[in-house]
């Protein structure tokens, strides 16, 4: 895989003034900014919480696998094709390392929203499935759709998952318990560890949505105790098209879909099917999007995932203490919000605050974020979201504040 470019490699360098806050850094973000080039001429993009920009490592890595490198993967005879299984294969051991996991534990998909669904589908006791307030639609639908009876965990004033309630809602009845590690919209960080504990004491089983958690907290399956762990590729820093479903269950699991590569051998009278993780990647797979991954998790371990964590959590806290003293502002989510800043401005409609920012070359998310029944809860049609990557800096809050200043103005 292409290797990160040890200038990239955390470095102290001095906190920066963000109007009267400072930012307390050890990220060199000038340098690590000229390694994306999605993010030339100066533009302010703090959407990383819907995708990611694309480092040049994995741009490097994703042309050479779909040119260079190029063949199928696990049905050749030929050199290149067995270079490309053996790149493949190293992929998938690279991710799963990466998050504390085994190899064959892991299974490529399209992304979490197909992992959530293979589950919901091939599980073989759908039942009753203990949600909560704050997911995603990915990780309401597909229980829907697949026969499951929804139960909801509401959330703490906060707006973080209630555990204390979740304790009290779970019973015997609950085959499944399905949580999002990080809000894509609050930001609200999940006590996984003590949520499985909390499944698995009535006999039900944890999948964890890590979507949000995986680009910016360590991860390690084995240590969080749930049965399931899903995410998608392009919120890590890698292609679309890919992600991953964890678990070190695989092999209760039915398939999900049928074709080739998945089978051990098909008649028309009857078909057995190959162990997994082989078993769920039905067809040619992912194979430059698995290459071009694991290169984003070598760039990111590179600069180092606390790393990431902790210069995120100084611009959260930047931003939000600036937000908090403008009186049009209203705040959603904890103070400990894991990369993402979720606000309202009065009488102004968060669609109509994308717009104006974008004028200025600032890129935020405003809408419901797949996010529908949380909008209820909060009281609101739509919320305005900043999101912080590895290249967000103190200029971009800089540029949102100014902003949100002309917005107000004009609004006025």
């Amino acid at each position: 895989m292409t290797a990160v470019s040890s200038s990239f490699v955390p470095s102290e360098v001095e906190g920066r003034e963000v109007g009267r806050q400072r930012v307390s850094t050890s990220l060199d973000t000038n340098g690590i900014r000229t390694q994306f080039p999605g993010l030339a001429n100066n533009w302010h993009y703090l959407d990383t919480a819907a995708t990611a920009q694309k480092p040049q490592a994995v741009i490097d890595a994703t042309v050479a696998a779909m040119g260079r490198d190029y063949a199928t993967v696990h049905r050749g005879v030929y050199a290149r094709s067995a270079d490309m299984t053996l790149a493949y294969e190293a992929a998938r051991r690279r991710i799963a390392a990466f998050i504390g996991a085994k190899d064959e534990q892991i299974a490529f998909v399209r992304g979490a929203t197909e992992a959530i669904n293979l589950v919901a589908y091939s599980h073989p006791r759908k039942g009753r499935v203990l949600l909560s307030a704050l997911e995603h639609h990915s990780n309401i639908v597909p229980w829907q759709l697949a026969g499951w009876q929804v139960d909801v965990c509401p959330l703490t004033a906060d707006g973080c998952i209630d555990l204390d309630a979740a304790e009290r809602l779970l019973t015997p009845e609950h085959n499944m318990v399905a949580f999002a590690h990080v809000s894509n919209v609050l930001g609200s960080p999940l006590d996984v560890a003590r949520a499985a504990e909390i499944a698995h004491r009535v006999g039900a089983e944890l999948l964890i949505d890590g979507c949000q958690a995986v680009p910016r907290l360590p991860v390690d399956v084995a240590a969080l105790g749930c049965d399931y762990y899903v995410f998608s590729g392009h919120k890590l820093y890698g292609p679309t098209g890919i992600g991953v479903l964890w678990s070190d269950k695989l092999d209760t699991l039915p398939p999900w879909q049928g074709g080739g590569s998945m089978i051990d051998r098909v008649t028309f009278e009857k078909t057995t099917y190959a162990p997994a993780p082989t078993r769920f990647e039905a067809g040619t797979p992912a194979i430059i999007e698995a290459i071009g991954l694991a290169a984003a998790v070598d760039y990111v371990e590179a600069i180092g995932i606390e790393a990431i964590h902790a210069h995120e959590c100084a611009l959260v806290g930047t931003l939000r203490e600036a937000l908090a003293r403008k009186n049009s502002i209203t705040l959603f989510g904890p103070e400990n919000s894991a990369g993402i800043v979720s606000f309202a401005m009065a009488g102004v409609h968060p669609h109509d605050i994308g717009t104006i920012l974008d004028e200025s070359r600032v890129a935020i998310r405003a809408g419901h974020h797949c996010a529908q029944p949380l909008m209820e809860h909060l009281g609101v049609p739509a919320t305005a979201r900043a999101s912080f990557g590895v290249y967000s800096n103190d200029d971009d809050v800089a540029a949102l504040i100014d902003g949100l200043a002309r917005v107000e103005r004009i609004f006025g």
